[in-house]
This record gives structure tokens, sequence and C-alpha cells, in this order.
């Protein structure tokens, strides 16, 4: 997949960039950090706007209590505001990856139950909030009572940080730099083996790459490992629809563990059940390519992250570009008048109340309005703080986009029509989706369910068979459809 490039910068560092800056606000750091230091692990996961879907009493009775105590002990150990930091996100927003059920930690069972911790995201049509939920997992056939329905609740293999436990565990986070190869050259194929087909070429000059080659051998044998093979095949996604299949080789105490490309070629079946390398361990850590290329300095990262890239040098901070011109000084019928916050409201303190007021009915009655009048309607109706107001929304930051808005309207302002009004509008309705997602009332959105009885609660459309009508059949099947115009 192409990179594209603004002013020299990958515009997904572009957008990694608006993620740590927006995504994870030094309030939730600050509050879930200090919950999680008097071990109130709950209340560590409120902070960072993670529900809890698990109950260790009910979880004692079934599993025993060895289960518990192991369990409990991640509980305490987990950091949800850096687990938030390293949740997988797409582009071009840096939201949430939506419908994704990933793993935290295995757990063994007596039942033979394959139990793990995971942390689920809601379907995309229900973000809102950028909510994450935290659940213990007991197969494919539990079907654990009360809990809402998801879309994907089986864990993903591309997504799993149960072999990444640094980038969740605050006990283990000073692991990072080694674990992201911070101090590593990048990786160069040596001449006799070349290239595995399909992998993107990089040299030893080369930083924009996003895939971290110099750590694929040291983490596919930690994957191979737990999944009980002392060597073999492993996959590395590339793309929707390109992997490369690659082996590792001396995986052993006295060699270390190098790839190589397979010789011979698999088909899509064998290659979809191998075992997939993990996302945190195919690409390069996010922060470290903001720290090389200027993009964010190490005292804006989590303070866990920083931490353990403290020892990094980073390259100098890029030139943002300079803010517009002073949003509170109006050029006023000759003179420079001030606009500010007086009594918690934005007025014009340059001009006498009673003049306001006339110049207010004026208005009302269809007449020009004063310069000053007109600068504060357009901070209200669209304001140049409006990007940032819709970035904290887009993140589920409410509390921090109305602290903006605040500051530049006041806590007694009255909100007009407008850009500004109808973000804030928007996000109290997707809240209510989210809510009602949560409560189970509903787990597909109405406007994806099809039409029809039987396979539309299942959220399917029919299928083509002998008994499908030749209307329908011809309708289904024709290259002409509306989807395919579109498309």
């Amino acid at each position: 997949m192409a990179h594209h490039f603004a002013n020299g910068i990958p515009t997904r560092l572009l957008m990694w960039q608006r993620v740590r800056e927006y995504a994870v606000p030094p309030s939730m750091i600050e509050n879930a950090t200090a919950r999680r230091a008097v071990g109130d692990w709950a209340g560590a996961c409120a902070a960072a706007r993670i529900d809890v879907d698990l109950d260790l009493h009910a979880v004692r009775d079934r599993h025993g209590t060895d289960l518990v105590t192991r369990l409990r002990a991640d509980l305490r150990r987990l950091a949800p505001d850096l687990l938030r930091w390293h949740m997988p996100r797409i582009a071009p927003d840096g939201r949430l990856r939506p419908g994704l059920t990933l793993c935290l930690a295995h757990y063994g069972s007596t039942d033979a139950t394959p139990l793990q911790l995971v942390v689920r995201t809601p379907p995309a049509w229900a973000d809102a909030g950028q909510r994450i939920s935290l659940a213990l997992w007991e197969g494919s056939g539990n079907g654990a009572p009360g809990h809402h329905p998801h879309p994907h609740p089986h864990p993903d293999r591309r997504f799993r940080l149960d072999l990444h436990r640094h980038l969740w565990d605050a006990g283990r986070s000073g692991e990072l730099a080694r674990r992201c190869g911070a101090g590593e050259m990048p990786f160069v194929a040596p001449p006799d083996r070349g290239q595995a087909p399909g992998l993107p070429v990089r040299s030893d000059t080369d930083h924009n790459s996003p895939w971290s080659m110099a750590r694929w051998a040291a983490e596919a044998e930690l994957l191979l490992r737990a999944e009980g093979r002392p060597r073999g095949v492993f996959a590395v996604r590339l793309g929707a629809r390109s992997h490369a299949v690659l082996e590792l080789v001396a995986p052993d105490d006295s060699h270390a563990p190098t790839f190589r490309r397979l010789r011979d070629s698999l088909p899509p079946q064998e290659i979809a059940a191998l075992p997939v390398l993990p996302e945190a361990a195919a690409r390069v850590l996010p922060d470290l390519e903001l720290l090389r290329a200027g993009l964010v300095a190490a005292d804006r990262l989590h303070p866990l992250v920083a931490a353990a890239l403290t020892a990094f040098d980073s390259a100098p901070l890029v030139a943002h570009t300079p803010e517009p011109g002073d949003p509170h000084r109006v050029d006023c019928r000759g003179e420079v008048h001030r606009i500010a916050l007086h009594d918690g409201v934005l007025t014009a303190i340059d001009h006498d109340p009673a003049q306001l007021r006339r110049e207010e009915l004026l208005v009302a009655l269809g007449g020009p309005g004063l310069p000053c009048l007109r600068a504060i309607d357009a901070v209200h109706r669209n304001p140049e703080a409006l990007p940032a107001v819709r970035e904290r929304l887009d993140h589920g930051d409410v509390v921090g986009a109305l602290a903006v808005v605040e500051g530049l309207l006041g806590a007694g302002a009255m909100l007009r029509d407008g850009p500004l009004r109808e973000e804030l509008e928007s996000a109290a309705a997707r809240r209510i989706d989210h809510g009602l997602f949560r409560s189970g009332l509903i787990s597909v959105h109405p406007s994806a369910a099809p039409s029809g009885v039987g396979h539309a609660d299942a959220g399917h459309r029919p299928r083509l068979n002998r008994r499908t009508p030749p209307e329908v059949r011809n309708k289904r099947s024709s290259r002409a459809h509306p989807r395919t115009v579109l498309a």
C-alpha cells in the first residue's frame, strides 16, 4: 500500500501525531494513574473510559480461586490509559479500530475451556465516546449472560497483546525500548537469501518504512513458542490481500533466530491457517516514528512510554505553522477593539453595554451589525478552534471539548446555530447509539439491517436458491446493480 506524503511527512505519521495529542489527554493519564497507584483497578478503568464486563465473584464460582488470583493480579498491573495509548487505530481520523476483540492474557481452566482476558471495541456505528470494554472470554460457545452482543467476540489473531504485555502492563513497560527495536539498525536481507516475495525493500538508510523487519525473527520465535511450535512457518500480513510467508530457522539457545522465504508457495487456505505475526510486532512503534521525524517531543508522550524511550535521541521538532491572528482583537470602525470573557460570556468589552443592546436590536431588525458583534457571532458559529473541538469529540474527550468551548465563549454562553452547535449535538446523538449497543437492545445498526423476515434479524441478505423468483435473481446478479455503479 502506497503511503502519501504531505510536506515530506507520511500521512500516517500526521494521523498518529493527532492521535497522540487528542486521543489520550493528560487528565485521563493522571486520573487513571492515581487510581491505579492505590490499587483501585476498576477506578483506573473508569478514568480511562473502559467498561468492566466481568464479575470476579462469578468467575471464582465457575473457575476456582486460583484463576481469580491470577486474573486479579493482572487487573492490578493493568494500566488502562497505557492500553488505550497502544490500541489499534484506523485512518484517516485515528479512531479505535471498530468491532475488535483483543487478547491481553491467557489462562488455563479445569474444564479445558480457553479463558482469555480480552478488551473489545464497539462497532463503527456505536463508537461514540470511543469506549472500550474489558471482559473474560470463555470460548466461542460460552454465551455469557447479561453481556451485550458483539459482532466479533472471538479474539483476533492479528491484533493480540498477550505476547506484548509491555504495551498494557505497568510493571513491564520498561521492555518497550528493547521490544520495539529502538536501538537497532534497520533490517538488511543477506545476499544469499534475498527478500521474501512481496516484502517491502528496506535499506540501512530508510527510516520511513512502517515495517519493523529487524525484529520479525525474534518476535516470530515468541509467537511460535506460544503456539507450541519450536520452529516452523509463519505469515506477516502486508495488506488486504497480501501476505509474506516466512520460515523461522535456528530458533535455539546457540543461534540467533533468523527467517527466510519459503521455497514452495502455499495455497491461500494453508496461509490462512499459519500463525500470524501480530501487528504490534510487525510494524514500527508509532511513538518511535514520531520521535525520529521530530513530530512530537518526548515529554508529550505517555509517561511510561517516555521513560522507556528516554535514552533514544529524538530529531529536532518540526516547526509548526504559525497560528492565525489574535481572534480577540477586531478592527471596529477604525479602532482596534478587544473581545474577552466577561461574567462568563464572550463580549466586546470596549463598547458600552447600552450601545451593544441597541446594536443587537438593530441586527434583529435586519440592520448591519458592529464588526465586534459579527466577530462574536462568527466565534459562536464557526470558531477557529472548531478542528480542535471536533478532534476531541471524535476521540471521546467530551470534557476536553467543552473546556475548549468554555474557554472561547464562556461558561454562560448560549450556542447559536452553526457548525459548532451541530458538532456538539451530533456527538450527543451518537452517544445514544452507543448506549443502545451497550444495553443489548440492538446489535446491528438499523440502517444496515435488511428488510424481510428470517435472515433480517441475523443481519444477512437472503441467499439465492432455486426458489428465488427470476426477477429477484436477475436483479441480484446484474452488473448494473446500483451499488456496483456507485463503487
